[in-house]
């Protein structure tokens, strides 16, 4: 085939892909509530975020600044204002913050985009009735990798003046946290030497907030044994963690189920209860108990 037709059939599948992906998020997101505030959170790399907060005055709600997920290619905030906004209907802060993906930037500094996120959120959120010791990161499928990463490897919160024990919780849906790097993520991740340094797994080491991690046993995308695999150090350092596999559930399901929660009905009451309960950052949690909790069939 001429190099010619190959571009073009490769334009015409990315715009496709991107037409089909607009009309997705434009029917999950018809009846979310618009952001109460957008923010330029990191102004010398054009960041910024959408903050959500429930419709009544809150003093000292809980906060939880979630990542998208996309293969660290391609996302945006607004395309998540469905997440935000069911968080904000359940008395949470929730903000949605983007973070630039490749090829504008590789790993790891889409990670320090995302501290910085956190920081920005922790040094403001208290104007908007949240409470930064009750901060969470959460994230899907790429975003819980990153989501993962800040509370494992305290680097990268130390470059913000804070550090994993800072966060009162970690939410990942579906997330990698011990993969393979093929040829098709090999650029997303640079030289062969720093990919151990993308793996959560590899820096659980009992410093870590608790972790609330959810995955489909059918997911064809992420294998749900990265969840499994990433509860059990986390357990064997000591640290609570509570799984949750949503039997017959695809990739997607945990994230339907913010603009649909019937798709995954354990899903959001499991997430509310992890940030009702959990306590806030800096206090002593002690581990826990365990919990891998059966969920309904997700579609």
């Amino acid at each position: 085939m001429p190099s010619s037709l190959r571009i073009c059939l490769a334009a015409l599948v990315a715009l496709m892909l991107s037409a089909c992906q607009s009309a997705f998020f434009a029917v999950v997101n018809r009846h979310s509530d618009r952001p109460a505030i957008s923010a330029v959170y990191d102004a010398d790399r054009g960041l910024s975020l959408d903050l959500y907060r429930p419709a009544a005055p809150v003093s000292g709600a809980p906060v939880v600044v979630f990542f998208y997920g996309g293969s660290w290619r391609r996302g945006s905030r607004a395309q998540y204002r469905f997440v935000g906004s069911r968080l904000a209907q359940h008395g949470i802060v929730a903000i949605v913050a983007d973070y630039r993906t490749y090829p504008a930037a590789g790993f790891p500094d889409f990670v320090g985009d995302a501290a910085r996120a956190v920081r920005w959120t922790r040094d403001h959120t208290q104007a908007y009735g949240g409470d930064p010791r009750r901060l969470f990161v959460a994230g899907h499928s790429a975003g819980a990798q990153i989501a993962a990463l800040l509370g494992t490897d305290a680097r990268h919160l130390a470059a913000v003046g804070m550090a994993p024990r800072d966060l009162a919780g970690v939410i990942g849906l579906a997330g990698p946290y011990d993969f393979a790097i093929d040829s098709h993520l090999a650029p997303v991740f640079g030289p062969r030497t720093q990919w151990p340094d993308a793996m959560p797994l590899r820096f659980v080491d009992g410093d870590e907030p608790p972790f609330l991690l959810v995955h489909g046993d059918a997911d064809r995308t992420v294998d749900v044994d990265e969840s499994r695999r990433l509860d059990a150090a986390l357990r064997r350092h000591g640290e609570a963690s509570t799984l949750l596999i949503l039997p017959g559930a695809h990739h997607f399901a945990p994230a339907a189920a913010f603009y649909n929660p019937a798709r995954a009905p354990t899903v959001l009451p499991a997430v509310l209860d992890f940030v009702s309960s959990t306590g806030r950052a800096g206090t002593e949690q002690g581990p826990g108990p365990h919990r891998a909790v059966p969920g309904a069939r997700a579609r």
